[in-house]
């Protein structure tokens, strides 16, 4: 999770809006804020000890991301994510994120590679310990948003490599539309969600280092398509009364 602003440049409202929107995403998408709460500019002056400027421009940029929405006489709430919503941002990161890692194949060097294979182990390791929690029945909502920041860490190796600005941004901007909170209900069946996720991540990063940029692609597109619908099965067990 960010929690301290590492990139904050006194007097510099743009950078000081990316941070404060760095952190707010992360905890939403980890689930640590709720869907319907209300995110109060006063409150968030506070919290991260700056003016309204950089905290109305932070809640902008998240309202461009679909994590919060401008209410009319009410301020700025968190999103609720429809399950049509969530199908059709896991169909689009599917397809860029296929292309991303088939270009990114092409392009990888040594030293990219070894980056991409210590991502894969640090996914590895968190992974472990997730499955562990929630075999125990813990509810440890920094630790999930830790898996989460491991997991993306492995595919923005991909990214970087494959250099492609314009997919990059739109596949985050469709990966970010996953909120954690709504499936902590029913933990216990993301146990499959969990282990696939560190199979899949391996069979990539094999497809990468043998050079496959095809087949590295086609398992990046079938690794985010099974994930959306086991957490649409998640989502509908969590609904049942």
């Amino acid at each position: 999770m960010r929690i301290v602003y590492t990139r904050v440049v006194i007097g510099d409202v743009t950078t000081k809006a990316d941070d404060i929107a760095a952190v707010l995403e992360d905890e939403i998408v980890a689930g640590q804020i709720s869907p319907g709460t209300v995110l109060r500019q006063e409150q968030l002056s506070e919290r991260f000890a700056v003016s309204r400027t950089p905290v109305r421009e932070a809640l902008r940029r998240l309202a461009a991301l679909g994590l919060v929405s401008f209410e009319p006489n009410r301020g700025v709430r968190v999103r609720s994510i429809s399950p049509l919503e969530l199908r059709e941002a896991f169909l689009v990161r599917a397809q860029l994120e296929a292309l991303a890692t088939e270009v990114a194949t092409e392009r990888m060097t040594p030293v990219d590679l070894e980056a991409l294979e210590e991502a894969e182990r640090t996914f590895s390791a968190l992974t472990f310990e997730l499955r562990r929690q929630a075999a125990q029945g813990e509810r440890d909502e920094a630790f999930f948003g830790r898996w989460m920041q491991g997991n993306y860490a492995f595919h923005e190796v991909i990214y970087r490599v494959a250099a492609l600005p314009y997919v990059e941004r739109i596949a985050k901007a469709a990966r970010r539309t996953f909120i954690g909170d709504r499936v902590w209900s029913a933990r216990a069946e993301l146990d499959e969600l969990y282990a696939r996720n560190e199979l899949q991540h391996r069979a990539i990063l094999g497809a990468v280092a043998a050079g496959s940029a095809r087949p590295a692609g086609e398992l990046a597109r079938e690794h985010v398509l099974a994930s959306g619908r086991l957490i649409e099965a998640v989502l509908d067990l969590a609904r049942e009364p």
